[in-house]
C-alpha cells in the first residue's frame, strides 16, 4: 500500500496544473450531516480525467506521437480526447455499440477516432486491446493500470486537505479503479476511515468478485450507472485491492439511483449521472455510524432528455 500512496503522490505532482481541484460541499438529508465531493465539476465533469492524464504523461514523448488506444463507455474516453488534445497526440477511442449519445456526442468535438465494438464495455476493452496489440500502440485502461488508479488517488489527498479527521468515504464502484486509488491513499494515511463501495444491483460485478474471492463473470443487466456498468477484466489490479480495502459495500437498486440523482438536482442544484446517484443512494440507504463523511459524485456527463425524464 505503501508503493500504491507513492504513485498517487507522484501522479498529484504530474496532473496538479491539469485538474481542477473539486470542491467538497456540505449537505444534510435524512437527519445526516455530509459532504459531496463534486467531480461532477472536474474538468470533462469527471475524475477520470486524473487517471487518464497521469498515463498519458507518464508514456515518452515516441510513445505519445505513436497514438494511443482506449476503450470506454464515454467519461474515460472524454479524459483521453482532453489529455490527447492537451498534450497534440493522436488516439483511437473504443466504445461499446450502446454508450451514452451524451457521452459519443462530446467525444466528437475531439480529433480522436471513434469505433464502436460490442453491447458492453468488457467486449468493447477486449477488441481495443486485441487492436492495440497488433499495432504495438500503448493502451489506456480505464482502470486495471497502476498509473490510471494512481491518478484516481489523487482525490484522496484533497479529501485528506479539505476534511481532516474524515470517517468514512462512499465511492461508487465498476472496474475498481477510482476506489482503489481513494481507499490506497486513504487506508495509508488514515487507516480507521471506512470505505464504502456503492455498486448498481443491476451490475454488482466487482462485488460479487469480492465475494467468490475470485475474479467471475458476473451480473451485467442494463442500469442508469451506465460509468460503472460491465464485467471485470482477468487479473485486474483493481480487484485485490478492492477485496482487501473496501470495509462494505451497498448494492442499490435503479428506483434507489434515481432518487439519488433527483436528491441531487433538488436538493444541489446538481445534475449528476448515473454512476453519482449510485453513491447517493448508498449513502441514503445505510448511512455511516459516525461522520464525518464524503459522497464522491463521479461524474455529471448525463443526457438531458434522460435526466429530464427521471427528474421531472
Amino acid at each position: 500500500m505503501s508503493e500504491l500512496k507513492e504513485k498517487i503522490d507522484l501522479a498529484a505532482q504530474r496532473i496538479h496544473q491539469h485538474i481542477r481541484k473539486t470542491p467538497l460541499e456540505p449537505a444534510h438529508s435524512g437527519g445526516q450531516d455530509f459532504y459531496l465531493k463534486l467531480e461532477c465539476l472536474q474538468k470533462t465533469r469527471s475524475f477520470k480525467l486524473r487517471g487518464a492524464l497521469n498515463k498519458l504523461l507518464s508514456l515518452s514523448p515516441e510513445q505519445l506521437q505513436q497514438g494511443v488506444i482506449t476503450a470506454s463507455t464515454g467519461n474515460h474516453g472524454l479524459a483521453v480526447a482532453f489529455g490527447l488534445d492537451l498534450l497534440q497526440a493522436p488516439g483511437k477511442i473504443v466504445l461499446p455499440e450502446t454508450a451514452a449519445p451524451k457521452k459519443v456526442a462530446l467525444l466528437e468535438r475531439y480529433n480522436v477516432e471513434l469505433v464502436f465494438h460490442g453491447q458492453d464495455s468488457a467486449t468493447s476493452e477486449t477488441y481495443a486491446r486485441q487492436l492495440a496489440a497488433a499495432s504495438e500502440q500503448p493502451f489506456i485502461s480505464p482502470y486495471n493500470d497502476w498509473e490510471v488508479v494512481a491518478g484516481q488517488g489523487t482525490i484522496g489527498i484533497e479529501l485528506c486537505d479539505q476534511l481532516p479527521g474524515l470517517q468514512s468515504v462512499y465511492v461508487p464502484v465498476g472496474g475498481g479503479g477510482l476506489i482503489s486509488g481513494i481507499a490506497g491513499y486513504l487506508k495509508a494515511v488514515v487507516p480507521d476511515v471506512e470505505i464504502v463501495g456503492c455498486i448498481p444491483a443491476h451490475s454488482p460485478v466487482m462485488h460479487e468478485c469480492v465475494e467468490a474471492g475470485k475474479i467471475v463473470a458476473g451480473t451485467v443487466e442494463p442500469t442508469l450507472s451506465d460509468g460503472t456498468a460491465g464485467g471485470v477484466e482477468d487479473g485486474a489490479i483493481t480487484f485485490p485491492l478492492c477485496r482487501d480495502l473496501v470495509d462494505r459495500w451497498v448494492r442499490v437498486s435503479e428506483a434507489e439511483i434515481q432518487a439519488g440523482m433527483r436528491w441531487a438536482f433538488e436538493a444541489q442544484g446538481l445534475v449528476v449521472e448515473g454512476a453519482a446517484g449510485v453513491s447517493i443512494a448508498a449513502f441514503h440507504k445505510q448511512p455511516p455510524a459516525t461522520g464525518p463523511a464524503v459522497v464522491v459524485l463521479c461524474g455529471g456527463n448525463v443526457d438531458i432528455a434522460q435526466f429530464k425524464k427521471l427528474v421531472w
